[in-house]
């Protein structure tokens, strides 16, 4: 097998020039971001086999501030900011990252109906402004009221049918409540009927807060309350048979999954070992769900070894590359991929690339 990651030079900057994110977190852009002075740096292009490899992050964030202004929510990071992408672009060819999917972490869904409908649509008209202004660098996921079920199905509707999504986000929980709670099902009966991607990012166990046991060094809410609320969202779904009820249903999870595939086989293990207490029986073993279809990961767990563990549990179809832009936990998912023992050609080119821009559209 030949494979390489090569270099390409970008003539200046990529045509139609979005303005999109003065980033001050130019860590995130990684090494090659400042080699070559004043001047636009080199785009990598990434080749396997000889052949170009369009790259598509599957998981990067932005932030619509007329839309937060409505419930006064405050800005995270400046990197969010859409005002110049220039610093985003600059770290994205850098990185060998072609096509950046954007998403918003859901940070309304405590909002009253009337309010949650015009922030929604606020923020999905802006979201449709930054692609347009360079289509050939930036998708989005949609964003959707979901504390409102109805409300957001005909969010949904709208968006893909009137604006031109092929994707939706949605947190790990809203408000306090499960993505498998059965108020839910008009949302994800529409998210199957249009054939959408879910991208679903954690909120954090936030109902573990105020007990402390998150508290102290490391930043657990974030380091561990993260992929936990994705573990327990998706072992939700399995369980209470949500991704039985809706088995077109197409979820990207962020963080790897979470915690799930690492110990999936428990979830087996529980359907033999109590099947009395487990409550009605999901149709298929529980890791069959991370394996046949409706179940996608990201690849950020860091290590080549993590990455061919994580494929060894799902397959390397469920996989697509993710670097949670601006936030500088990595900066070599390209890399990771092309570094990973025991991938074909093509199996790395569909991580790469191939299964988001399936699943999304992207030509």
């Amino acid at each position: 097998m030949s494979m390489q990651a090569s270099g390409g030079t970008s003539a200046g900057p990529p045509a139609g020039g979005i303005g999109f994110v003065g980033c001050e977190m130019m860590a995130a852009a990684g090494p090659g971001a400042h080699d070559h002075g004043h001047a636009h740096p080199r785009r990598r292009e990434v080749v396997v086999n000889g052949k170009r490899v369009k790259t598509i992050d599957i998981h990067a964030h932005c932030c619509v501030p007329k839309a937060m202004a409505l419930i006064k929510h405050p800005l995270e990071a400046p990197g969010l900011l859409m005002d110049d992408t220039s610093t985003r672009i600059a770290a994205m060819d850098a990185q060998g990252i072609d096509v950046e999917a954007l998403s918003i972490n859901p940070y309304w869904y405590r909002s009253e109906r009337d309010v949650a409908a015009e922030l929604i649509k606020v923020q999905n008209e802006t979201l449709v402004e930054f692609c347009a202004a360079n289509p050939d660098r930036f998708v989005a996921f949609a964003t959707a009221a979901l504390q409102h079920p109805e409300l957001a199905a005909e969010q949904v509707e709208h968006a893909v049918k009137k604006l031109g999504f092929k994707g939706v986000g949605v947190g790990g929980s809203v408000a306090g409540e499960e993505l498998a709670n059965p108020r839910f099902h008009p949302f994800w009966a529409k998210c199957e009927e249009l054939g959408v991607l879910v991208f679903m990012h954690p909120l954090g166990t936030r109902e573990l807060e105020p007990s402390g046991r998150l508290g102290g060094s490391g930043l657990l809410t974030n380091t561990i309350g993260n992929p936990l609320e994705t573990t327990i969202a998706l072992s939700h779904l399995i369980f209470e048979g949500t991704l039985d009820r809706f088995p077109g249903l197409k979820i990207c999870a962020a963080h790897g999954g979470g915690y799930l595939p690492s110990y999936a086989n428990r979830s087996d293990a529980v359907c033999r070992t109590f099947p009395n207490r487990v409550g009605p029986l999901p149709k298929k073993k529980p890791t069959a769900y991370l394996k046949d279809g409706q179940l996608f990961f990201d690849t950020i767990v860091f290590t080549p070894e993590a990455l061919r563990h994580l494929i060894a549990e799902t397959g390397p179809g469920q996989i697509m590359i993710g670097t949670d832009y601006p936030f500088p936990w990595t900066s070599t998912e390209v890399d990771l991929v092309l570094g990973t023992p025991g991938l074909t050609d093509d199996q790395r080119i569909a991580i790469l690339g191939g299964t988001a821009a399936r699943l999304m559209g992207i030509g």
